[in-house]
């Protein structure tokens, strides 16, 4: 069963995230680019953080992010629809992977990622490959080139 409510199109979702300019960076690039953010809690911040506010400005529209009281209630909706986990530790760069219209791009812990029992229920695991040995970018520019490949691939934009 699929849930129509939620409009077309790529969905990023970000894994109880811990720092609020980074999450504010993020709604105002969905917001921009007009992608759905879903949101796991707990997160590590209140919504009302001057820090998120300062970053957001009048970019945060509550209907446009969707809140999850935690991991389980988000993989119970999610049951039947795909999901793409982007971690450093996955084999594919995402540059080597076909995304479909309408899945949902779930990010990590900036401190953490997501724990292992979440890795295991996710077959489709990504990675942006990085030179130099370097371990990762901020979380807010990942999901800017991933959704933004996400939405070129299926004509999005």
């Amino acid at each position: 069963m699929t849930h129509n409510h939620m409009s077309e199109g790529p969905k990023i979702a970000l894994f109880e995230p811990d720092i609020p300019q980074n999450t504010a960076a993020i709604i105002r690039t969905c917001a921009c680019l007009g992608a759905k953010l879903e949101i796991i809690e707990p997160c590590g911040f209140l919504l009302s953080d001057t820090r998120l506010k300062r970053v957001v400005m009048d970019y945060k529209n509550e209907k446009d992010i969707k809140f999850y009281k935690s991991a389980d209630e988000f993989f119970k909706y999610k049951e039947n629809q795909r999901i793409i986990l982007m971690t450093t530790k996955a084999s594919i760069s995402y540059t080597k992977f076909k995304f479909d219209k309408n899945d949902t791009i779930l990010f990590g812990r900036e401190s953490a990622g997501v724990p292992e029992n979440v890795h295991k229920l996710i077959k489709n695991r990504l990675k942006i490959p990085m030179k130099n040995h370097k371990r990762s970018l901020n979380i807010s520019s990942s999901v800017a080139i991933i959704l933004a490949e996400s939405l070129k691939q299926n004509d999005l934009i």
